[in-house]
């Protein structure tokens, strides 16, 4: 699966067959010979391991080693008699050299190559192929821990720094192991590669390309470059050497760890680590800091030593590094090289700043066991590792230890304990001790009354956080810009924008010069308050100033451009970041992706959450309900119930708010079965459902006529201490009203009314909808007029009802004027105000009245639909069968309709058409879409065809909405030549496809067994950005299998395995369940596992 099987795995790192050397690891010693040119000093060696036959082995090599000129294979390496290596056999040897040094070795004969320069040793991630871990077999597909072992084997990368602990949760068997490389030298690649056609062989391709595995390319040092700078070490004044000078940028951090390992005095190769560590070119590693270390213990400089160590302490950049450190520190602690108290004090310090306070607290009980005296730094440091974290209670148990060793608190010792109170939300308890600390003539600084003022404003207190600013500006202590942040936040989040403004000016005013944190406050506060343009200019200002903006400023920049509808200009701030390789967040991606779905554009927004599964950071339940939200606008109920499933495998788990989306969405959708299902799997999670859950029930089961359930549904609500709200109420009344049972809607409303429920607009709205859908328009108008006594004012939709219903009555007249009450109140007709209106007038034949009501419906800026649009094309098929059949009446001849329907119903669109033009309304791109969409939606191809002609003749251009629906449409009814043919039209014109569309094509292809050409456009298809899981729940799943295309489905999925499109397992499942349906014999796991084994 995902491209990679145990064989592939095992071919990551391997080495021969370890079967002929039995179960034990297979020693390997070099030759004498191999030293030579560097004496006996660089025969140190490490052990590296590699993965053969699905088991890990040992194999010692030199660390550095210097080969010049020497042809291989020879006998470099040599049989022990402790453990023999390789046999003589030249094939073996060949073999063992490419396993090994992974080169282009697949059947050259030994005068290809020659090897020569140095031997590099680059880290890798290694883990087994075969390892139990929590009693599971973790490579057996079905095991929970089989995706994450993939993707981190598969994602090993080359560093000489990777953590010592990583995968440990997974595979306690994992481990960081060494790669030897050897540069490879020959004549020309041209003579390789036809050494190769003659040999057979096609797997002409070095380390790097393998997929999933890329090393850093080699580059073949400077011969000897490890020794000169030996050589000049050994001079006087080697500083000021010029040869140095032009050597030293060429060294790597090898190199270093080499020089310092074999120069033959400690003290010059010290000053040598000091200057190089200081120069702009180079860059330190953990092996330069070893490497001198076991230099200085060796000699028992403990001293010297014990500065380097405090150096490497500090020289740490994340916690995997400062943990890697620790476990040297824990190798050599045998050698008496011990902890002093500055090392110690160091460590704790570093510990703190990566957030690991169990590994801190261990440090800090290891020293209060040694007989090193803490100092107030060491308690100082462990209180404030534990304050940050609120564990107060534990920081106390420190402080008393303060005490017994006769030391006085300081003002960092009370700082800290009020941080940790703030942190937890208890500002009495931090007021407690700054009152303390005051009695006990230990003075506030700045960061003491800083915490408190943030503590201040986080509970939401922030007119007493600026009368403290006030406070400590009185008491001679000067706010610093952290002083003002918060507050400054605050008052922009409380909506207070000037209050945040003219606090900016007193800061101004006393020196205090703006950071990026306070820039990003005012950008975020000013956009919310509508004053974008401003915040862009404090953007331009902030530049100006030298302050680089951080993910945060283009976050609240990109967030206010989304909610203010400028989706591009946010796009474009995205990419900008994502360019320059800034950090993007959690948060950036969620306002893009949110913004793509509000555009209605799930696609895009896929292909962002594909980067965020790959590379992080990691999709947020926020992430995965966006996109849920983002199918169910689109009617995709299939993906966002996928997404679901996806989610909880990733254990994300899904919120309240995700379970009401869906089964909302599943109720508006009719999908009641599935949406009861959610409901009750909401329940099984421990989630209860909530009022917008229930209230999406019971509006699903009223809407689908089963008042019943809805009733029954309500009563379980109300007995589960979940209240109805005006909204589920609204409901049960919609329901029951269209149903006719006003009596018992009489009940619902008297029974609202004890619950202190007042009604709404939406409760008086469905009330006349009832009525009106049952021709009690009369009894409609008189709740009408009740809600207005009740100064509760009607809506557009109230209107629209009622206008409906007099027009059913036939009293469109009367309609129109309530129509004209609407306008003078303020309300804009929408389309379905005007499609029943003018529906009104088509009825009773007053169809010229009809097209100016479209005129002036257009006219107003309401676009009409398809549904407008097919009530005029009635009225005038109608009118035209009138006046054929008066003309036949005439003619004494019977009327019988037209052999070819098709041409009378496109005689009717034109006549239409030329009616538009008529009443001052041309046809635009936008009416043929409508009209081309709906009739596609039809199945009226022909006639859709027949309009696009009519378009281009009036010098038209099809949109993507027009060529989309038509290739829909030929696809469906396998016309493939003019589905092609559309296709190709879209690609001149550069309008991108929608997976729907590659969809239709590919499923019509393999439908018309033209399966070759599906293949084709799958490929093509492959190349754009997509989501890969998307690309098979929708062509795959719900094409191709829906249509009982199975080999073709396969096909298609060998392609994209083949490209290494990583797939998520649990879409492995959903093809496995599709495929069972299709052959029931079979149980879907079984089938699951044979597929994954088929794509091996």
């Amino acid at each position: 699966m995902h491209g990679l099987s145990r064989s592939s795995l095992s071919g990551i790192m391997r080495t021969g067959d370890g079967a002929r050397y039995g179960n034990a690891a297979a020693p390997i010693s070099c030759s004498s010979r191999l030293f030579d040119s560097v004496g006996e000093s660089e025969s140190r060696s490490r052990w590296y391991s590699v993965l053969s036959a699905g088991r890990s082995h040992f194999i010692k090599y030199s660390t550095h080693v210097n080969l010049k000129g020497t042809s291989f294979p020879g006998n470099q390496y040599e049989s022990t008699a402790a453990a023999p290596c390789v046999s003589a056999l030249p094939a073996e040897k060949f073999e063992f050299y490419k396993r090994n040094f992974d080169e282009y070795l697949d059947s050259l004969p030994s005068s290809c190559f020659i090897t020569e320069g140095e031997v590099v040793f680059q880290s890798v991630l290694y883990a087994p192929a075969i390892a139990s871990t929590r009693k599971e077999d973790i490579i057996n597909p079905k095991t929970k821990h089989f995706q994450q072992y993939l993707s981190f084997v598969k994602g090993a990368v080359a560093s000489t720094n990777l953590p010592l602990n990583v995968l440990r949760d997974i595979l306690a068997e994992s481990q960081i192991v060494q790669i030897m490389r050897k540069p490879i030298k020959t004549s020309s690649s041209i003579h390789l590669r036809s050494l190769l056609s003659q040999s057979g062989s096609h797997h002409f391709r070095g380390f790097s390309s393998k997929p999933n595995f890329s090393f850093t390319p080699f580059e073949d040092p400077p011969p000897n470059l490890v020794s000169k700078i030996c050589s000049i070490l050994s001079g006087p004044q080697w500083e000021k050497n010029p040869q140095l000078k032009t050597l030293s940028p060429k060294l790597k951090p090898y190199h270093v760890s080499k020089i310092l390992e074999i120069h033959n005095n400690t003290d010059s190769a010290l000053r040598f680590f000091y200057w190089v560590s200081n120069r702009h070119f180079y860059v330190r590693d953990m092996g330069c800091f070893i490497s001198m270390l076991n230099r200085l213990v060796q000699d028992h400089q403990f001293a010297k030593a014990d500065h380097v160590r405090i150096l490497m302490i500090k020289a740490c950049r994340n916690e995997d590094e400062l943990k890697q450190a620790m476990s040297y520190f824990n190798e050599i602690s045998g050698t008496g090289f011990e902890f002093t108290l500055y090392s110690f004090n160091t460590l704790l310090i570093q510990l703190g700043k990566f957030d690991m306070v169990f590994v801190a607290q261990d440090v800090y009980y290891k020293m209060l066991n040694s007989r090193i005296r803490p100092s107030l730094l060491t308690f100082n440091t462990m209180i404030n590792i534990l304050c940050k974290k609120g564990r107060v209670q534990e920081a106390e148990l420190v402080l008393s230890k303060v005490f017994q060793y006769d030391m006085c608190p300081d003002v960092f010792t009370h700082t800290s304990l009020i941080l940790g109170h703030c942190r937890n939300g208890n500002l009495s308890a931090a007021f407690k001790v700054f009152d303390r600390m005051v009695m006990e003539g230990c003075d506030p600084n700045s960061v003491t009354y800083s915490t408190l003022i943030n503590g201040l404003c986080n509970d939401g207190r922030v007119d007493e956080a600026l009368d403290m600013i006030e406070a400590m500006i009185e008491k001679g202590i000067e706010p610093t810009v952290y002083t003002y942040t918060v507050p400054i936040t605050s008052l922009c989040e409380a909506g207070r924008v000037n209050e945040a403004i003219e606090l900016v000016g007193s800061m101004r005013k006393r020196g205090c010069i703006l950071n990026v944190h306070t820039h990003t406050a005012l950008i975020s506060g000013l956009s919310r308050a509508g004053k974008l343009e401003i915040a862009i200019g404090i953007y331009h200002k902030m530049l100006r100033n030298g302050l680089v903006p951080s993910t945060v400023t283009f976050n609240a920049l990109i967030n206010e451009f989304c909610a203010g509808g400028r989706f591009g200009v946010a796009l474009k701030i995205f990419y900008w970041m994502e360019g320059r390789g800034m950090s993007l967040n959690v948060q950036t991606y969620n306002e893009i992706i949110k913004g793509f779905c509000l555009l209605g554009d799930v696609e895009k927004a896929m292909v962002l959450f594909n980067k965020m599964l790959k590379a992080g950071p990691p999709p947020t339940v926020v992430t995965y309900n966006t996109l849920i939200n983002g199918y169910l606008k689109l009617g995709n109920k299939n993906n966002s119930i996928r997404l679901l499933e996806l989610m909880k495998e990733s254990g994300c788990e899904p919120d309240e708010w995700t379970y009401s989306k869906l089964i909302s969405g599943c109720c508006e959708g009719g999908k009641l079965d599935l949406a009861s299902s959610l409901f009750y799997e909401m329940e099984k999670r421990g989630i209860s459902p909530n009022q917008v859950c229930y209230t999406a029930m019971i509006s699903g089961y009223c809407t689908a006529g089963k008042l019943d359930i809805a009733l029954t549904l309500f009563e379980k609500m109300e007995e589960s201490g979940c209240h109805p709200s005006v909204e589920t109420y609204n409901a049960i009344l919609s329901g029951l009203s269209k149903d006719n049972r006003f009596s018992e809607a009489e009940k619902t409303c008297i029974k609202m009314a004890e619950q202190g429920l007042q009604p709404n607009v939406i409760t008086y709205t469905s009330l006349i909808d009832g009525l009106c859908r049952n021709g009690r328009t009369e009894l409609a108008f008189k709740i009408f007029h009740e809600m207005e006594k009740r100064n509760c004012s009607p809506n557009l939709y109230t209107y629209s009802l009622l206008i409906y219903g007099l027009c059913l009555e036939g009293k469109a007249d009367d309609a129109e004027g309530l129509l004209e009450e609407m306008e003078g109140k303020g309300l804009v007709p929408d389309e379905v105000t005007y499609t029943s209106l003018i529906d009104g007038f088509v009825m009773h034949d007053r169809l010229d009245h009809a097209f100016l009501l479209l005129r002036r419906m257009i006219n107003m800026g309401c676009k009409p639909n398809y549904r407008t649009l097919c009530v005029l094309l009635k009225g005038l098929q109608r009118e035209s069968k009138l006046l054929t059949e008066k003309a036949a009446a005439q003619h004494e001849a019977v009327y019988n309709c037209s052999s070819d329907e098709r041409c009378t119903n496109f005689e009717v669109l034109c006549n239409f058409l030329t009616r538009l033009s008529e009443n001052g309304c041309d046809p635009t791109v936008d009416t043929y879409s409508t009209l081309v969409t709906g009739l596609c939606r039809e199945g009226r191809s022909w006639e859709a065809s027949q309009l696009m002609e009519n378009m281009k003749e009036r010098g038209l251009c099809p949109n993507q909405e027009i060529y989309d629906s038509m290739l829909v449409s030929h696809c469906k009814n396998l016309e493939l030549d003019h589905a092609l043919n559309i296709f190709n039209k879209m690609t001149i014109r550069v309008l991108e496809p929608r997976l729907s569309i590659y969809k239709a094509l590919i499923c019509a292809l393999c439908s018309a067994s033209r399966v070759e050409e599906a293949q084709n456009f799958f490929k093509s298809m492959l190349e754009k950005e997509w989501n890969n899981d998307e690309i098979v729940w929708t062509v795959l799943v719900d094409g191709l299998l829906k249509q009982g295309q199975v080999d073709p489905c396969m096909s298609l999925l060998h392609i994209m395995e083949a490209r290494n499109c990583i797939l998520n397992s649990h879409t492995y499942l959903i093809l496995a369940r599709e495929l069972s349906k299709l052959d029931k014999s079979i149980e879907t796991y079984e089938i699951s596992d044979q597929v994954k084994k088929d794509i091996d």
